[in-house]
């Protein structure tokens, strides 16, 4: 819902602007094609002085894309430019990509991940931001230039940003119980909504065997013989609540890596390590080409 509706506010604003804008200079422009969005996009990531904001859906980033990025990242950071990138939380068991995100959080990146991030988004020293056109980001972006456009944007990124679970680097398991439970909560709503495998997997940065697994163990759980039962069964139980709410939610049905359903209670969060746990990998899903 809260995507949905940044969304619609977002394509509200950008019509009323369209709308105001008459033949005045362009502050909002259609960036068509892989290259000119990549060249687009590393110029003015190159020419960033002071803060680069990122979010960045889906899963795994492919190993090519990371090194690309590792590169270029560390490079901006040598100069200062603080760099906060927003990732969801399935990126968590992927080797490559934790791998690369410890290593610019040496260099002095910060990064958190949430169970759904909004779109993919980059902002360099807030006067400049791209965003998708499309699902297919690859075709099309736009370049947004006007400081009420970028304020908007900027302020949204902030909002994903406290809500987040920050990434620290070898501390404690690579996925918590509370975002083992967050992810798991997200499918289960998804599910009492009517949405197929492929759309939450699109949705949640994962693959769709892992959404399939899920939905298998907890129907059995609950002993469904049909998806339309399982989301009755979901939207009357107490599995849809924040396990931190005792009353509402005693018990909460999770798998954990195995596949294993058990009970859960919210525990204080502990830091999440990059370089340690035996959570098997998500499957990749390609990264926008000017950013990983």
């Amino acid at each position: 819902m809260e995507l949905l509706s940044a969304q619609a506010a977002f394509a509200a604003l950008s019509e009323a602007y369209a709308g105001a804008r008459g033949d005045r200079q362009e502050a909002v422009t259609l960036l068509t094609g892989g290259s000119l969005i990549s060249s687009a996009l590393e110029a003015a990531v190159a020419a960033c002085s002071e803060e680069l904001m990122t979010a960045q859906p889906g899963g795994g980033r492919e190993p090519h894309l990371l090194a690309e990025a590792r590169e270029r990242d560390v490079r901006l950071l040598s100069r200062s430019v603080r760099q906060r990138t927003i990732y969801q939380h399935t990126v968590r068991s992927h080797p490559a990509t934790m791998s690369y995100i410890e290593e610019v959080a040496e260099a002095g990146a910060q990064v958190r991940t949430l169970t759904e991030v909004f779109e993919r988004m980059i902002i360099c020293d807030r006067k400049v931001a791209f965003i998708p056109v499309s699902e297919e980001r690859s075709i099309a972006a736009l370049r947004i230039t006007h400081p009420g456009l970028v304020r908007f944007l900027a302020q949204f990124f902030e909002n994903a940003w406290d809500r987040a679970v920050p990434v620290v680097p070898r501390a404690a398991p690579v996925r918590s119980p509370e975002i083992t439970s967050d992810i798991q909560r997200a499918i289960l709503r998804a599910i009492v909504s009517g949405e197929t495998d492929d759309c939450i997997a699109r949705r949640l940065g994962m693959s769709r065997r892992s959404v399939a697994e899920h939905v298998r163990k907890v129907s059995q759980q609950l002993a469904s013989s049909s998806r339309a039962q399982l989301g009755y069964l979901l939207a009357t139980s107490s599995l849809l609540h924040p396990a931190g709410d005792e009353a509402a939610a005693p018990s909460l049905g999770l798998l954990d890596g195995a596949g294993i359903m058990h009970g859960h209670s919210r525990a204080p969060l502990p830091a999440v390590s990059l370089s340690g746990g035996g959570t098997a990998p998500a499957e990749a899903e390609g990264a926008s080409p000017a950013h990983a």
